[in-house]
């Protein structure tokens, strides 16, 4: 079959990054595995920036050779400018507070009759969500570049919010149906609202990320048999409704997600990111070997101690490995899709740099 941005090219052209992207989700094989930068954070902004010489992120992907562009669903609502922070679940909030309260107690914290999930006042994404924004962010978007619709979907993440998170957790065990009905209401605003932003951008957006936070630095932070009966109904229509645009589904989950990489592939995931690596049973040898014929993945350099600690021969040494086990199959990028102030540039250009030149001996 053929791929979005494909042509007739020489054997030895260069892959358009377009392309690169898709050969290697689908594991075909590739002049260079894809990279992706990932998500800075306006903090680091300025410290790259002055390394690189740019100022723009725009800019700075050009740069280092960037494949994915990242585009975030526009969403604007009287509470949240950000699509991931669309609930104002929590009880008492901070003034200024923008991001999800996962800790703090929920709207639904005592509550345990799933009749009552209308009480609380559900954002409608008709009226916060413009088809033509959708449309202008995405055009933005080089021709020739992957363009992930960044639409995060996290159905679990928010219903923890929604109780607080420990609640949460015991509410899925002990009144199973109130979390359920909280889950499925979530989802079925991500669905409406991804909905939109795909019908307005259609044969625009390669991919999309989604997903939600399981893992801890040593295993889930609850059992794989919870997840199937609570959370993946809800992943599923998400990744079933992308596909039915076409779209490529990067799915996110942090920490050691080791035993439930088998249902994501059954799910249908095309990638998942972003193989923490210093999560236990995380490391890339581990991955390729038993996941690496079935599915794709994306991340897998260090940003906990590596980008942040060590030297850029470090970095590319890293990467030269990870270009070793995954020849194609691993779109390479930091294993945190935001780049945080702490990560020297300098292991950034050094990442990029092993990505699209040959190991020195």
């Amino acid at each position: 079959m053929a791929y979005k941005g494909s042509r007739r090219k020489e054997d030895n052209d260069p892959m358009t990054h377009k392309e690169r992207f898709y050969a290697t989700i689908e594991r075909r094989p590739v002049d260079r595995p894809a990279s992706w930068l990932g998500l800075p954070v306006p903090d680091a902004h300025k410290g790259l920036f002055d390394y690189f010489g740019v100022n723009s992120v725009d800019a700075l992907k050009v740069k280092i050779d960037d494949d994915v562009y990242p585009v975030e669903l526009p969403y604007h609502s009287p509470t949240s400018d950000a699509i991931y922070a669309a609930f104002n679940f929590a009880k008492k909030r901070k003034s200024g507070e923008k991001e999800r309260t996962l800790t703090a107690p929920g709207f639904f914290e005592e509550v345990t009759d799933p009749a009552r999930v209308e009480e609380f006042d559900w954002p409608d994404p008709v009226r916060y969500i413009d088809p033509e924004a959708c449309r202008k962010v995405v055009a933005e978007a080089p021709e020739n570049d992957a363009v992930l619709g960044v639409v995060w979907s996290a159905h679990f993440q928010d219903a923890c919010a929604a109780f607080g998170m420990e609640t949460a957790l015991v509410t899925m065990m002990t009144e199973p149906d109130m979390f359920r009905a909280v889950i499925d209401r979530i989802t079925d605003f991500y669905l409406q609202a991804n909905e939109i932003f795909y019908r307005a951008t259609e044969g625009r957006l390669d991919a999309v990320l989604i997903g939600n936070d399981f893992g801890s630095q040593t295993a889930l932070m609850l059992s794989p048999d919870l997840i199937r009966a609570q959370v993946w109904p809800g992943t599923g229509k998400l990744i079933d409704q992308a596909k039915e645009y076409g779209l490529k589904v990067i799915h996110h989950a942090c920490g050691s997600i080791y035993d439930i990489i088998p249902d994501l592939i059954e799910l249908g995931v095309d990638a998942i990111h972003p193989i923490q690596a210093l999560a236990k049973n995380m490391e890339a040898s581990r991955l390729r070997k038993e996941f690496g014929d079935q599915v794709s993945f994306c991340g897998g350099v260090d940003a906990q101690r590596l980008l942040v600690q060590g030297t850029p021969d470090q970095i590319r040494c890293k990467v030269h490995e990870l270009k070793r086990l995954f020849p194609t199959g691993l779109i390479i990028s930091p294993s945190h899709e935001a780049i945080l102030p702490d990560i020297n540039p300098a292991n950034v250009e050094a990442l990029f740099d092993a990505v699209s030149n040959t190991e020195k001996h």
